[in-house]
């Protein structure tokens, strides 16, 4: 036995579990606003407890955490702690990358590990619905700052004419919407363009017509509950997928649905995790990231649906172009991609 590498894991060890003990702080510091309360201005325990109203003590070792981990700065010559213009935009900006979102979302689907623990001894499912409600507000707040930075500015202009069709006014289809915020976004962006989105999950749909009635934008963006395979309505000009074929456990129902609901030139936005077709490839750490949300959301909501179908987050592009082709379209091409997505233009 090598020492040196039993070291060097240990040490590996040490920085996940304090990576996994720290997100329950940062959950703590989302919900309760502290991380905006620091962006304010430096504090000590003392005076972040006037500021916050939250107890001292706690507020000393949550404190002292941040600071542990990096995810604030401490002044030895105050006692203060701080916050950089960088980690207040990571931590304290919604429209930011929005960390501690993620984490929530992280928390939320750990709550399943029994659950999943179960699924892996009978190959049964467990279904998005049947999660924590911080696995559904954790992932819709931090996809959609992704999707701010992206869909407008760069996404939509790699599609060839679609930007010119909703300009001047376009029927679109938003698929596995959730919380609706993909539907809202184009729709506050296209003013002549009505959107309908759907998603089988009755409370996110409940949720995304809140969110369109606050935004005043009922008249032009409604949502109904219906699966991939069912949702109502043809002659699309646009549909839209984000980040959700790959759960599905019908996925090539879903896309047969899709060719049906477009019109002859319309346009299929399909947008899905980055992976690599060669596995070895994916051993870094957003494929980390993706292989774990995969275990406990993708998954076991797949297997918990009928189909067939189980293509994880890290399906790579020949299993999706599979997919498509199969489901009779001829046009599939990679329009772009980010560090965790690419968008793929599907015609009929």
């Amino acid at each position: 036995m090598d020492h040196e590498k039993v070291n060097e894991f240990l040490g590996r060890f040490v920085t996940d579990l304090g990576a996994t003990e720290a997100a329950g702080s940062v959950a703590i510091g989302h919900r309760l606003g502290l991380y905006r309360a620091l962006a304010e201005r430096p504090a000590t325990p003392e005076e972040f407890a006037e500021r916050t109203g939250c107890h001292p003590r706690y507020l000393t070792e949550w404190l002292r955490g941040q600071a542990a981990g990096g995810y604030a700065d401490y002044e030895p010559e105050t006692g203060r702690f701080a916050l950089t213009e960088e980690q207040a935009f990571c931590l304290a900006d919604p429209n930011g990358p929005n960390v501690p979102a993620a984490f929530l979302a992280a928390l939320g689907m750990l709550r399943a590990e029994p659950r999943i623990a179960e699924a892996f001894r009978t190959g049964g499912g467990v279904g998005w619905h049947e999660h924590h409600e911080d696995v559904f507000f954790g992932v819709d707040a931090f996809y959609r700052p992704g999707y701010v930075a992206e869909l407008i500015p760069s996404w939509i202009p790699a599609l060839e004419g679609v930007d010119a069709k909703l300009t001047a006014g376009a029927r679109v289809a938003d698929i596995g919407c959730g919380l609706g915020s993909t539907s809202l976004l184009l729709a506050e962006a296209y003013p002549r363009t009505t959107v309908v989105g759907s998603d089988y999950h009755g409370t996110s749909i409940e949720l995304a017509r809140k969110k369109a009635s606050e935004a005043g934008v009922t008249d032009r963006v409604t949502f109904e509950v219906a699966t991939a395979q069912t949702f109502v309505g043809t002659d699309y000009d646009l549909v839209m997928t984000f980040d959700c074929l790959h759960d599905m456990g019908d996925p090539l129902g879903a896309a047969r649905r899709v060719r049906e609901a477009l019109a002859p030139d319309g346009t299929w936005l399909l947008v899905e995790p980055f992976a690599s077709d060669t596995v070895e490839d994916n051993f870094n750490p957003v494929g980390r990231l993706y292989y774990s949300g995969s275990t406990f959301l993708c998954v076991p909501n797949s297997l918990s649906q009928p189909g067939g179908y189980a293509l994880g987050a890290q399906a790579g592009e020949t299993a999706v172009r599979q997919v498509i082709t199969d489901a009779g379209f001829t046009g599939f091409r990679r329009a772009a991609q980010t560090p965790f997505n690419v968008v793929y233009e599907i015609r009929p």
